[in-house]
């Protein structure tokens, strides 16, 4: 007969409570383990699920929205997202127990794994209970939204001042084109204007179209739609850019293209914007126009010089030596850098349309060739003989003295929404030195200030010393600085408050 051992476990006693157990690392029973230990601390047993009731989405951090069953392996998912401690434990086992689907709970059992001692390893089902949240995610905020916009006219202009949008402006509000207007934001490089109806949004693109070169483009974007009934809910955008050349810009263009805008020269300046581009040939006071078909059909017509390049010249010597065509005058002009008064005897002979306005002793601004970086392969393509060392723009004024005197009108200006925008500091001075400079331009310019409204300052107080400042010689020259005439200003009546427009001090 075969000896067979005894093959029973050895079985010993739980270091806390005596109960006979197999033998184990710690020496302890489960449940004594279990007291000691708790592998679920740290996993929250109550959360909150983000669901919207419109569209029954789920909300899966930070912005997601994503379609989910009732006990499908997405939203296990999602819920199994939620518990941050699951990454310190194994997770064996997760499913979803029954709850009403009215009750807005969500319940489910998980069961995790962890080594608790050495060569220990403890196993625990829990539950978690969901909180379902009513929450409704931005697509339908939009939709259900009655006051947001349906369409909007995004105006931009590829330039680096905004002395245009500041002329824009004060158009809109001479014909009360913004009445139509939900909001007006202000965002980098434009406005965006915002309607409620797109036939408010076309009549918008039409007066742009109306009052400066532009070119638009349209598009739209489904935001609902019911199949029953066949109808949808659509938000239309309309992106208008300004055409890139304002007033005083020096402008290039290839002889080509020249030739057939009247065989006018290659290089000449704009004097003035409209409904075209008009530009004068300042050699020939040729005049002719450049209209936004034209340009955006010769994409090499290019401004080369802009406002911020202006330098400031000293005018010598002034002989007219060609015919009159309005306020132009030919005129061979003798003119210093203003840097060079008084160090050396430089002097350089232009010829410039200025011939009616500038006399012996005033100063001149005007756009200096010889030392301007510019970056174009058409002005690099002109004949070196053609191409002037100075192109005198306007007559300049004292700086000091203009900035003495304080002007009794002022501007009206839309209600903008700064949006997200943020500007610097550096961003702020530049917008008040370009409003600046609009001011002036208002002041010289009287056919510019036709499609402007002015009104009259009633904070305006002349100063009791005025007629006892000093005037240094220096400032001889800036006596005659332009002022608007006062039959030219008009009564500001505020009748009801216009929320819509703001008093801007033109000081």
């Amino acid at each position: 007969m075969e000896y067979v051992p005894d093959t029973r476990q050895q079985l010993i006693l739980c270091c806390e409570c005596g109960t006979a157990i197999p033998p184990n690392p710690a020496n302890m029973c489960v449940n004594c383990v279990r007291s000691i230990v708790d592998i679920t601390e740290g996993i929250p047993k109550q959360a909150t699920v983000h669901w919207c009731k419109n569209c029954e989405r789920y909300l899966q951090p930070p912005i997601t929205w994503m379609s989910c069953d009732l006990e499908s392996r997405e939203l296990l998912a999602l819920c199994l997202k939620k518990l941050k401690g699951l990454v310190k434990v194994r997770l064996v086992d997760a499913g979803f127990i029954w709850t009403e689907p009215h009750s807005r709970r969500i319940k489910v059992k998980l069961t995790i794994q962890k080594e608790v001692f050495a060569a220990t390893i403890l196993q625990q089902t829990f539950e978690v209970e969901y909180v379902v949240a009513s929450m409704m995610c931005p697509d339908c905020t939009r939709v259900m939204a009655q006051n947001t916009w349906r369409a909007k006219v995004q105006v931009r202009q590829k330039v680096d001042h905004q002395r245009t949008f500041f002329y824009l402006e004060q158009l809109i509000l001479k014909h009360n084109a913004h009445q139509e207007t939900i909001n007006i934001v202000e965002v980098k490089g434009g406005l965006d204007f915002q309607y409620a109806h797109r036939a408010h949004a076309i009549k918008m693109v039409e007066f742009l179209g109306s009052t400066v070169p532009t070119r638009s483009k349209s598009s739209e974007q489904l935001i609902s739609s019911d199949e029953h009934t066949a109808t949808a809910n659509f938000k239309f955008t309309y992106a208008v850019e300004l055409i890139p050349i304002c007033k005083d810009d020096l402008v290039v263009m290839p002889r080509k293209t020249a030739n057939s805008l009247g065989h006018i020269s290659p290089l000449v300046l704009c004097a003035r914007v409209g409904s075209a581009v008009h530009v004068i040939d300042f050699k020939t006071l040729q005049i002719t126009e450049i209209s936004g078909l034209t340009y955006w059909r010769h994409e090499d017509i290019t401004p080369i010089c802009s406002m911020r390049d202006l330098k400031k010249f000293y005018v010598v010597d002034v002989e007219l030596v060609g015919p009159r065509f309005g306020k132009y005058a030919l005129a061979d002009v003798t003119v210093q850098r203003l840097s060079d008064v008084g160090k050396n005897d430089n002097v350089i002979i232009v010829r410039s349309h200025l011939g009616n306005i500038l006399n012996f002793g005033d100063l001149v601004q005007g756009y200096d060739l010889q030392t301007a970086n510019i970056n174009s392969d058409t002005f690099d393509k002109l004949n070196p003989d053609d191409v002037p060392s100075v192109v005198l723009v306007k007559k300049g004024y004292a700086e000091r003295r203009r900035k003495r005197k304080q002007r009794n009108w002022k501007l009206k200006s839309l209600n903008k929404d700064d949006g997200d925008l943020v500007p610097k500091k550096q961003e702020e001075e530049r917008k008040v030195a370009d409003f600046e400079a609009f001011l002036r331009d208002l002041e010289e310019d009287p056919e510019l200030r036709q499609g402007v409204n002015l009104y009259h300052d009633s904070n305006f107080v002349a100063r009791p010393d005025a007629g006892n400042v000093m005037v240094d010689d220096d400032d001889e020259e800036g006596d005659d600085a332009p002022e608007v005439p006062l039959e030219e200003l008009l009564n500001d009546l505020a009748i009801g408050g216009d929320s819509d427009v703001d008093d801007e001090m033109a000081e």
